[in-house]
């Protein structure tokens, strides 16, 4: 009772001071008593309300503040990518608040503190950020001792251009079309970058559907996996990769710097800041600049991309016809890749020794969702086999979907800027 006591003392000294230092009666008015009074607190009880969320709030607003819970909700009950959903979900929240403009308060008001911090969304500034630190965390020595693999890594890539094609169908123009395509890939920094550059408009819209279904891998890729893959198949064996040496391990991030470049130059910041971040950490003399950037940069940027990147969808913005095409097109994009990835490594097996064959189930690491999507690749596996380990060799196409998704992501900008 005494906390209801408080709450209405609260709200009555607001009105109070908003009538006598507002509003269209003056103090003297107020002062005088009778009918003045009584609508000088009218006048300052509807000012109050009009400026409250609870005036202002829309359908669409209440729509996108559910979607918002639900994320925080997977990522706490299914600890789905809860690093990356807990922000997105508290952004969402924070974007949909409803509020009157010109207070410098929303993500899309110049001078707001949330349009400074998106800033780096705009001009492509964290996803280069993000990729230092996954370079600085990434151990490359399965691709380095199977190079073969990256070939699978390639193949999942079929994602982004059957994304492009679809997106072209479904009417959207070139450039916008281009940016979606980047959600085939499975990477979040790479489609944001992507979108910064081709369509800014769109930006909120594919990083969400990028990061939505990245989270949800472990949902998508079984039934696909179960669907492509046969038993016999699922119990293949694979020899242990060899011992990579350190020399090797120094040697590939420059050599692969040069190379990827030399391919597609337009993707300079984020595989120039991916092999960077792993040279620092293979070569060394660099522990402390790799430790930085694989845990207090990476996890500050992280959450200043999913908290702004949240708060950009606001209703009026998100919820469109638009939007919701992106996401039909990203789950296609999640299926396609998943299904190329799988298939060529079938293909592969055709033209390889019995001692020699892969497990076709680590064809679907080649979507760039790092490591979710070779956790998958190793809960399929031991369920078929609890002896059968496929998680390092998962790993291969794995971070090598990272690399084919950034050079993809620099051909089509190649392109289309």
């Amino acid at each position: 009772m005494r906390k209801f006591v408080t709450i209405f003392t609260v709200l009555g000294l607001l009105f109070m001071v908003s009538v006598l230092t507002g509003g269209d009666a003056s103090a003297q008015d107020v002062i005088q008593g009778g009918t003045d009074s009584g609508s000088a607190l009218s006048r300052g009880m509807s000012t109050f309300w009009q400026y409250t969320g609870f005036s202002n709030i829309t359908i669409g607003n209440i729509v996108m503040l559910l979607v918002g819970l639900f994320f925080i909700f997977l990522a706490i009950q299914f600890n789905y990518e809860p690093l990356l959903l807990v922000p997105i979900g508290t952004g969402i929240i924070l974007g949909n608040i409803p509020f009157i403009e010109g207070f410098q308060i929303g993500i899309y008001e110049d001078g707001s503190v949330l349009n400074y911090l998106y800033f780096g969304v705009v001009k492509g500034i964290y996803p280069p950020l993000i990729f230092l630190g996954i370079g600085a965390m990434t151990d490359f020595s399965s691709l380095i001792s199977n190079p073969r693999l990256m070939l699978l890594g390639a193949a999942a890539q079929i994602g982004v251009f059957g994304t492009f094609i679809g997106a072209m169908a479904l009417g959207f123009e070139i450039h916008q079309a281009g940016a979606i395509s980047i959600i085939g890939g499975a990477d979040g920094p790479t489609a944001i970058f992507a979108s910064s550059k081709l369509a800014p408009e769109l930006i909120g819209s594919i990083a969400i559907a990028a990061y939505s279904y990245m989270a949800l891998v472990p949902v998508i890729q079984p039934p696909i996996m179960k669907l492509m893959i046969t038993k016999k198949e699922r119990l293949i064996k694979m020899k242990p990769p060899r011992a990579v040496s350190k020399t090797e391990k120094i040697l590939f991030p420059l050599i692969g710097m040069i190379l990827t470049l030399f391919i597609s130059p337009t993707a300079l910041p984020l595989l120039g800041m991916l092999f960077f971040g792993n040279l620092m950490k293979e070569c060394g003399v660099t522990d402390r600049l790799a430790e930085t950037a694989r845990t207090k940069l990476i996890d500050i940027v992280t959450i200043l991309l999913g908290l702004t990147v949240g708060a950009s969808t606001q209703a009026s913005v998100f919820l469109t016809k638009e939007s919701m095409m992106i996401f039909v097109l990203g789950a296609a994009s999640f299926i396609v890749a998943t299904a190329g990835g799988l298939l060529f490594a079938k293909i592969m097996n055709l033209f390889l020794k019995k001692e020699n064959k892969i497990n076709p189930l680590i064809g679907a690491a080649g979507v760039s969702a790092v490591p979710d999507s070779a956790r998958v690749v190793q809960h399929e596996g031991l369920k078929s086999d609890p002896s059968n380990h496929l998680l390092m060799h998962a790993m291969a196409p794995n971070v090598s979907g990272v690399i084919g998704s950034a050079v993809a992501a620099g051909i089509m900008l190649s392109f289309l800027m």
